[in-house]
């Protein structure tokens, strides 16, 4: 346990830093799974708007510190790929 008063005032920080980071993080694995589940369905227009909702949250939370800054832009740039793949999937072959 924290002796001193500003040990103790870190620990309520940190515990409060912790809860926002929790949300956050919750948040982004949301966008991301509503990308994926939208790519695994083939639904082209719901992929591609999914992935627009996604990419500014996912941004988000790298700006933020919840993750770091070149974990988001693997991130978006996988979701990318992925989106960009079942469109060519969807159209037909020439």
């Amino acid at each position: 346990m924290a002796n001193t008063v500003s040990a103790q005032k870190m620990v309520r920080k940190i515990a409060k830093r912790t809860e926002v980071n929790k949300a956050r993080r919750s948040r982004l694995r949301t966008f991301i799974r509503k990308v994926e589940d939208a790519v695994a369905s083939g639904s082209k227009e719901e992929a591609q708007a999914a992935f627009r909702a996604a990419e500014p949250e996912i941004m988000r939370a790298a700006q933020s510190g919840v993750i770091h800054k070149g974990t988001a832009s693997r991130r978006v740039s996988r979701l990318a790929a992925q989106v960009k793949k079942l469109g060519a999937e969807a159209a037909p072959a020439s």
